[in-house]
Parts: C-alpha cells; sequence; structure tokens
C-alpha cells in the first residue's frame, strides 16, 4: 500500500522514561528523508505538547508541537463541543492547561478546603499520578453516582517506566463506572477521534496510514477499526503472554504486523 503516514505512540514506542528506545531517532530520520509525514498520538497527561515536543527532541528526534496530539487536547475539545462554559474539576498528574484553551478547569491539588468541594459541571480525569487520593476519588465516585458527568481523557490502564509498570486511570475508573452503574466518556485511545485528527492534520487518508504502538488494543487494533495499518512492537508495555491469547481467538482482529522495536520499521516499510 501507499504510505501516506504514520502516526506513532510514544511512551513505550519512542522513549521510555523519556530515554530513547534504541533506533527511534534513526527511525523517525529514514521517514523525514523520504518524505513520509508523521504524527504522534499519545494518552500522556503529564506534559503539554510543547514540552513532549522539547523533551523528544532532546532524546534526539526532531519533532514540533503541532506534530504532537495529546488527550487533553482532544478532551478540550470534547468539553467545549458537549459542555460549553462548564466548571470542570480536574484529577491530574501534571499542569496542563496550556493545552485546553477556553475550559474552566480547577486542579484537584488546588482544593484545600474543609469537606467536599462544591460539586463541579463536569469531572475530568487525566493520567493517574499521587493526585488519585483516596479522598479525590471518594468525591470524584460520589459526583458519578450522583449523576456529575465524567470524562476521561483516556481509559489506559497502564504504562511502562524504567523502574517497570504503573496503573493507570482505567483501573480506578472501571471500579467506579461498576458500583455506580454509570459510564464515564473516554476520548484519548482507543477512541476513534485521535486517530482521524491525526489522518486529517496529515490530509492522509486512513487506509494509507500506519499506527505504531506498544498497545495491542489501545494502539493498534483501535487505529486499524478506522482503516490503518497496525505495527505492534514488542518494547514498552508489550507483554507476549496477552499476544498469545489474543492470537488464540480465531474470531478477534490481530495486529496487521508485529516487530521487534520502532528500529525495525524502516525494513518493514520497505525504506
Amino acid at each position: 500500500m501507499a504510505i501516506g503516514g504514520v502516526l506513532f505512540d510514544i511512551d513505550g514506542v519512542l522513549v521510555t522514561s523519556w530515554q530513547p528506545i534504541e533506533g527511534a531517532a534513526r527511525t523517525l530520520q529514514v521517514l523525514a528523508d523520504n518524505q513520509i509525514a508523521r504524527s504522534y498520538l499519545t494518552n500522556t497527561t503529564t506534559r503539554t505538547r510543547t514540552q513532549i515536543a522539547e523533551l523528544l527532541t532532546e532524546a534526539g528526534m526532531s519533532v514540533s508541537p503541532d506534530e504532537v496530539i495529546t488527550a487533553a487536547a482532544l478532551t478540550a475539545d470534547y468539553v467545549r463541543d458537549r459542555y460549553p462554559g462548564a466548571r470542570c474539576f480536574l484529577v491530574n498528574s501534571g499542569q496542563i492547561a496550556e493545552d485546553m484553551p477556553g475550559i474552566d478547569i480547577v486542579y484537584s491539588s488546588q482544593y484545600s478546603g474543609p469537606g467536599a468541594p462544591e460539586a463541579p459541571d463536569v469531572v475530568l480525569l487525566g493520567g493517574a499520578g499521587p493526585e488519585y487520593s483516596h479522598l479525590t476519588l471518594s468525591w470524584v465516585y460520589d459526583w458519578m453516582a450522583q449523576g456529575v458527568p465524567v470524562v476521561a481523557m483516556h481509559r489506559s490502564m497502564s504504562w511502562t517506566t524504567t523502574d517497570g509498570l504503573r496503573i493507570d486511570t482505567g483501573m480506578y475508573l472501571h471500579g467506579m463506572e461498576e458500583c455506580s452503574g454509570r459510564k464515564a466518556t473516554a476520548v484519548g485511545k482507543p477512541a476513534p477521534e485521535g486517530f482521524l485528527s491525526a489522518a486529517g492534520r496529515l490530509g492522509v487518508d486512513t487506509d494509507e496510514m500506519y499506527m505504531v504502538g506498544d498497545d495491542l488494543n489501545n494502539d493498534v487494533l483501535a487505529g486499524q477499526v478506522v482503516g490503518m495499518t497496525g505495527v505492534l512492537v514488542r518494547t514498552g508495555k508489550f507483554r507476549q503472554d496477552t499476544l498469545d491469547r489474543w492470537a488464540a481467538d480465531e474470531f478477534a482482529m490481530q495486529p496487521s504486523h508485529v516487530i521487534d522495536s520502532v528500529a525495525d520499521l524502516p525494513e518493514l516499510l520497505g525504506l
């Protein structure tokens, strides 16, 4: 197929704890040399688009902020469309208001009053971290049970660091949904909006794009659902037993390609 563009997940594909994965910089340079468009779709919510681009550039990969699509930016679009003017209570590890212009945000970490805060119009859940305390999650659950809309930037269950796996928002969200009987809306991967936004930004049809990720469901299969060719890398959060269990289901969609790392992408693309 024609190579119209390549969409990359970042964490676990290009970097781990912002340290470059071997061969990542060379792969991006090969794509640039062949004038193949690139975009970066991430559920990372600890950094803004500008900060992410700077960290990748420091790691030897020339990336500009406008090439990065974050879950926070997608969530801001969603809130402006569905809940214009809403007061939003944000639980997130990282200051990301720069990527959410026009959204009325109160960070959970800013609240220091006695008792629970006044119920917001919307609860926003970003990436998990110390901010996901027992008390804060209790407030969120109470509001959710009362019918306050909860918008999650993603449903990721974990991410990988140089010190091992860390659990993420999806772990908490699943329990709150089960107990409250209410569903949150998730905007980031694996929802289709980010993949379609990336294709639109590049001006490329989805069937001419490759999606490269370390998460079978959130990255690769989600990209394939919208027509992209999925490439699963055996780095980051990749686990062989997960792939083996998935492959054993004859009715399940399978990844288009599996490679050892992003360093092998140029060969796969015939570059």
